[in-house]
Protein backbone atom coordinates (compact mmCIF):
# COMPACT_ATOMS: atom_id res chain seq x y z
CA UNK A 1 0.00 0.00 0.00
CA UNK A 2 1.04 3.40 -1.19
CA UNK A 3 1.67 5.85 1.94
CA UNK A 4 -1.00 8.28 -0.01
CA UNK A 5 -3.24 5.20 0.53
CA UNK A 6 -2.87 4.92 3.74
CA UNK A 7 -3.42 8.30 4.64
CA UNK A 8 -6.71 8.54 2.91
CA UNK A 9 -7.79 4.95 4.75
CA UNK A 10 -7.27 6.64 8.20
CA UNK A 11 -8.68 9.73 7.36
CA UNK A 12 -11.73 7.84 6.20
CA UNK A 13 -11.33 5.45 9.46
CA UNK A 14 -11.40 8.48 11.70
CA UNK A 15 -14.59 10.55 10.29
CA UNK A 16 -16.28 6.68 10.43
CA UNK A 17 -15.64 6.44 14.02
CA UNK A 18 -16.46 10.22 14.87
CA UNK A 19 -19.42 9.79 13.64
CA UNK A 20 -20.22 6.52 15.15
CA UNK A 21 -19.36 8.39 18.18
CA UNK A 22 -21.98 11.37 17.87
CA UNK A 23 -24.59 9.02 16.59
CA UNK A 24 -23.96 6.95 20.35
CA UNK A 25 -24.19 9.58 22.02
CA UNK A 26 -27.37 11.34 20.36
CA UNK A 27 -29.27 7.70 20.52
CA UNK A 28 -28.19 7.15 24.50
CA UNK A 29 -29.34 10.76 25.33
CA UNK A 30 -33.26 9.79 23.25
CA UNK A 31 -33.48 6.55 25.10
CA UNK A 32 -32.27 7.91 28.26
CA UNK A 33 -34.66 11.05 27.66
CA UNK A 34 -37.57 8.36 26.56
CA UNK A 35 -37.30 5.82 28.76
CA UNK A 36 -37.05 8.81 32.15
CA UNK A 37 -39.91 10.51 30.69
CA UNK A 38 -41.94 7.05 30.35
CA UNK A 39 -41.34 6.78 34.13
CA UNK A 40 -42.19 10.13 35.07
CA UNK A 41 -45.22 10.13 33.12
CA UNK A 42 -47.22 6.94 34.75
CA UNK A 43 -45.94 6.14 37.72
CA UNK A 44 -43.15 8.53 39.14
CA UNK A 45 -40.69 8.46 41.56
CA UNK A 46 -41.93 7.01 45.02
CA UNK A 47 -43.25 9.22 47.20
CA UNK A 48 -40.67 8.83 49.71
CA UNK A 49 -37.40 9.04 48.36
CA UNK A 50 -36.94 12.29 49.64
CA UNK A 51 -36.14 10.57 52.81
CA UNK A 52 -35.76 6.98 51.58
CA UNK A 53 -32.57 7.82 49.61
CA UNK A 54 -30.91 8.54 53.21
CA UNK A 55 -30.67 4.58 54.05
CA UNK A 56 -28.60 2.52 53.09
CA UNK A 57 -30.39 -0.23 51.13
CA UNK A 58 -31.99 2.67 48.93
CA UNK A 59 -28.00 4.30 47.97
CA UNK A 60 -27.26 0.44 47.30
CA UNK A 61 -29.95 0.03 45.06
CA UNK A 62 -29.13 3.09 42.81
CA UNK A 63 -25.54 3.44 43.40
CA UNK A 64 -25.01 -0.38 41.98
CA UNK A 65 -28.15 0.02 38.79
CA UNK A 66 -25.85 3.43 37.88
CA UNK A 67 -22.34 1.22 38.06
CA UNK A 68 -24.29 -1.35 35.69
CA UNK A 69 -25.42 1.14 33.15
CA UNK A 70 -22.24 2.70 33.13
CA UNK A 71 -19.76 0.23 32.88
CA UNK A 72 -22.38 -2.04 29.82
CA UNK A 73 -22.90 1.28 28.22
CA UNK A 74 -18.89 1.92 27.58
CA UNK A 75 -18.85 -1.80 26.98
CA UNK A 76 -21.77 -1.47 24.11
CA UNK A 77 -20.19 1.95 22.77
CA UNK A 78 -16.69 -0.05 21.98
CA UNK A 79 -18.27 -3.33 20.53
CA UNK A 80 -19.28 -0.78 17.84
CA UNK A 81 -15.67 -0.36 16.92
CA UNK A 82 -14.38 -2.79 15.00
CA UNK A 83 -10.34 -3.28 16.28
CA UNK A 84 -10.90 -2.17 19.73
CA UNK A 85 -9.66 -4.38 22.53
CA UNK A 86 -13.04 -5.17 25.01
CA UNK A 87 -10.74 -6.69 27.55
CA UNK A 88 -11.03 -3.37 30.19
CA UNK A 89 -14.81 -2.86 29.47
CA UNK A 90 -15.59 -6.47 30.41
CA UNK A 91 -13.54 -6.45 33.34
CA UNK A 92 -15.22 -3.62 34.38
CA UNK A 93 -18.45 -5.21 34.68
CA UNK A 94 -16.77 -7.31 37.40
CA UNK A 95 -17.67 -4.29 39.93
CA UNK A 96 -21.08 -4.24 39.64
CA UNK A 97 -20.92 -7.84 40.26
CA UNK A 98 -18.67 -7.43 43.34
CA UNK A 99 -21.24 -4.26 44.65
CA UNK A 100 -23.79 -6.70 44.20
CA UNK A 101 -22.06 -9.62 46.19
CA UNK A 102 -20.68 -7.44 49.09
CA UNK A 103 -24.47 -6.33 49.02
CA UNK A 104 -26.27 -9.78 49.48
CA UNK A 105 -23.29 -10.93 51.91
CA UNK A 106 -24.53 -7.90 54.39
CA UNK A 107 -28.01 -8.50 53.93
CA UNK A 108 -27.90 -11.87 54.69
CA UNK A 109 -25.63 -11.02 58.03
CA UNK A 110 -28.33 -8.17 58.82
CA UNK A 111 -31.06 -10.16 58.36
CA UNK A 112 -32.82 -12.85 60.82
CA UNK A 113 -32.76 -16.19 58.04
CA UNK A 114 -36.69 -15.95 58.64
CA UNK A 115 -37.04 -12.82 57.10
CA UNK A 116 -34.94 -13.88 53.82
CA UNK A 117 -37.44 -15.08 51.93
CA UNK A 118 -39.66 -12.41 52.51
CA UNK A 119 -37.36 -9.80 51.32
CA UNK A 120 -36.03 -11.61 47.82
CA UNK A 121 -39.47 -12.18 47.15
CA UNK A 122 -40.53 -8.17 47.80
CA UNK A 123 -43.90 -6.73 46.96
CA UNK A 124 -44.03 -5.92 43.60
CA UNK A 125 -41.17 -8.66 41.30
CA UNK A 126 -44.34 -9.04 38.80
CA UNK A 127 -44.45 -5.24 37.94
CA UNK A 128 -40.41 -5.49 38.34
CA UNK A 129 -40.02 -8.10 35.28
CA UNK A 130 -42.70 -5.97 33.18
CA UNK A 131 -41.62 -3.02 33.97
CA UNK A 132 -37.86 -2.93 33.48
CA UNK A 133 -37.88 -4.50 29.90
CA UNK A 134 -40.63 -1.45 29.44
CA UNK A 135 -38.25 0.83 30.40
CA UNK A 136 -35.86 -0.77 28.02
CA UNK A 137 -37.58 -0.43 24.72
CA UNK A 138 -36.54 3.09 23.91
CA UNK A 139 -32.52 2.65 25.41
CA UNK A 140 -32.60 -0.77 23.01
CA UNK A 141 -33.56 0.61 20.29
CA UNK A 142 -31.55 3.66 20.30
CA UNK A 143 -28.08 1.50 21.31
CA UNK A 144 -29.30 -1.33 18.32
CA UNK A 145 -29.74 1.48 15.88
CA UNK A 146 -26.25 3.74 16.92
CA UNK A 147 -24.47 0.13 17.04
CA UNK A 148 -25.28 -0.27 13.39
CA UNK A 149 -23.75 3.06 12.68
CA UNK A 150 -20.54 1.30 13.32
CA UNK A 151 -18.71 -2.61 12.03
CA UNK A 152 -19.63 -4.54 15.31
CA UNK A 153 -17.63 -7.70 14.54
CA UNK A 154 -20.13 -10.14 16.13
CA UNK A 155 -23.75 -8.55 15.75
CA UNK A 156 -24.82 -11.35 18.26
CA UNK A 157 -22.57 -10.00 20.95
CA UNK A 158 -22.72 -6.54 19.88
CA UNK A 159 -26.80 -6.82 20.22
CA UNK A 160 -26.35 -8.70 23.43
CA UNK A 161 -24.13 -5.81 24.74
CA UNK A 162 -26.68 -3.18 23.98
CA UNK A 163 -29.62 -4.87 25.57
CA UNK A 164 -27.19 -5.54 28.95
CA UNK A 165 -26.76 -1.57 28.20
CA UNK A 166 -30.32 -1.00 28.26
CA UNK A 167 -31.25 -3.31 30.81
CA UNK A 168 -28.89 -1.35 32.85
CA UNK A 169 -30.43 2.25 32.53
CA UNK A 170 -33.68 0.92 32.76
CA UNK A 171 -33.36 -0.93 36.28
CA UNK A 172 -31.41 2.41 36.94
CA UNK A 173 -34.48 4.56 36.02
CA UNK A 174 -37.21 2.17 37.76
CA UNK A 175 -34.90 2.14 40.82
CA UNK A 176 -36.27 5.48 41.14
CA UNK A 177 -39.75 4.27 42.03
CA UNK A 178 -38.98 1.09 43.11
CA UNK A 179 -40.05 0.40 46.86
CA UNK A 180 -38.20 -2.56 46.95
CA UNK A 181 -34.99 -2.02 48.86
CA UNK A 182 -33.41 -5.35 49.64
CA UNK A 183 -30.37 -6.53 47.89
CA UNK A 184 -31.78 -9.62 47.76
CA UNK A 185 -34.54 -8.63 45.52
CA UNK A 186 -32.14 -6.82 43.26
CA UNK A 187 -30.07 -9.47 42.86
CA UNK A 188 -33.24 -11.57 42.02
CA UNK A 189 -35.63 -9.77 40.40
CA UNK A 190 -33.58 -6.48 38.27
CA UNK A 191 -30.57 -9.50 37.38
CA UNK A 192 -33.69 -11.40 35.58
CA UNK A 193 -35.12 -8.29 34.34
CA UNK A 194 -31.72 -7.35 32.81
CA UNK A 195 -31.00 -10.77 31.34
CA UNK A 196 -34.39 -10.58 29.31
CA UNK A 197 -33.56 -7.39 28.03
CA UNK A 198 -30.16 -9.27 27.35
CA UNK A 199 -31.38 -11.98 25.55
CA UNK A 200 -33.97 -9.51 23.72
CA UNK A 201 -30.67 -7.87 22.44
CA UNK A 202 -28.90 -10.62 21.20
CA UNK A 203 -31.83 -11.76 19.19
CA UNK A 204 -32.14 -8.63 17.75
CA UNK A 205 -28.61 -7.76 17.33
CA UNK A 206 -28.30 -11.19 14.94
CA UNK A 207 -30.70 -10.10 12.49
CA UNK A 208 -30.20 -6.26 12.33
CA UNK A 209 -26.39 -5.60 13.15
CA UNK A 210 -25.00 -8.07 10.40
CA UNK A 211 -23.30 -6.20 7.80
Amino acid sequence: MQTDDLIELLAKDAKVRARFGHAFAVALAIGLAVSAGLLLSTYGIRDNMVSAIETPRVLFKLGLTLLLAVTSTRLAFLIGKPGLSLRSAVLSLVWPLLVLLAGIAIELTVLPQDAWETSLKGQHWAFCLVFVPTLAIAPLAALLYSVRQGAPENPGLAGAAAGLAAGGIAAAIYAWHCPDDSPLFVATWYTIAIAIVTAIGFLFGRRILRW
